[in-house]
């Protein structure tokens, strides 16, 4: 534990952060974690949607579902991010075919997600988009460099996928997204865009938005002038802070309540 946060008082410390995060919720029944996650999963969607996230039909996002976990939710082809309700999300199967919902599946999403959630088990919540920062600095082949303790939140725990063949529509693809995913919180694709993965929904929307903006100021500062990045000792300092999982998750219940609050029919089911 870093020494400032030992000298905190002990109901300060709540976390590995020292900052008095509560734990995440729990549920009775798996209707119940299941109606909370989905209703995440709207409100990410809609998130996306709000910060210019959408590029026409590209971007999804998904969780497993709490009871099978061959089952995943996410939003569905041919719906803007910015309409998106809880009931109009849909449940996919390993095989693509859609258990629950009206809407059809993006064939790109069943590759990349379906692909995801079987190999990488700690990937209970996928986000990925075709955005702006993010793509320019795929096509520079760059990384995020720990510029500064945002960024460091994904020191060695991201990985550039170098590789292009096409939209991502085949299984063989999503397979090899996965396996150079990893274990990592982050994967960036040359010519296409941002996969973040986390333990909950709550993180891999966090790390998504966190990772876009990291890509902005590296941008801008590279154009203004030559960035100083961390040294690694300072990167894995900053990384134990800013890359915990656990503010990860608590900070996606700041936009929760945000998003809600301006747009509650996307809780319409």
């Amino acid at each position: 534990m870093p020494e400032d946060i030992a000298t905190l008082p002990a109901h300060l410390a709540d976390t590995a952060t020292g900052l008095p995060i509560p734990g995440a919720p729990r549920f009775a029944s798996a209707d119940e974690e299941r109606r909370h996650r989905k209703q995440r999963l709207a409100a990410a969607i809609r998130l996306f949607g709000k910060h210019g996230f959408g590029e026409g039909v590209s971007g999804h996002i998904s969780v497993r579902d709490p009871e099978d976990p061959g089952l995943f939710w996410v939003n569905p082809f041919g719906v803007s991010f910015r309409h998106v309700r809880v009931a109009d999300l849909i449940c996919v199967d390993a095989e693509g075919v859609v258990r629950a919902g009206r809407h059809p599946v993006n064939p790109s999403a069943f590759a990349i997600h379906a692909q995801i959630h079987r190999h990488c088990p700690g990937a209970e919540g996928i986000a990925h988009g075709h955005t702006t920062y993010s793509r320019a600095l795929g096509a520079l082949g760059r990384l995020l460099e720990p510029l500064d303790q945002e960024s460091a939140a994904f020191h060695g725990n991201q990985v550039l996928y170098d590789d292009y063949d096409g939209p991502a529509i085949s299984l063989d693809q999503g397979r090899d997204i996965a396996a150079r995913l990893g274990d990592r919180t982050a994967l960036l694709l040359r010519h296409h865009g941002l996969i973040t993965v986390g333990g909950s929904l709550e993180e891999a929307v966090h790390w998504f938005f966190t990772f876009e903006s990291c890509a902005r100021v590296q941008l801008l500062a590279a154009a203004a002038g030559t960035p100083r990045p961390m040294s690694d000792h300072q990167a894995e300092l900053a990384r134990q802070g800013f890359g915990d999982e656990q503010l990860a998750w608590f900070s996606f219940r700041l936009m929760w309540d945000e998003i809600v609050r301006e747009q509650p029919d996307l809780l319409d089911e």
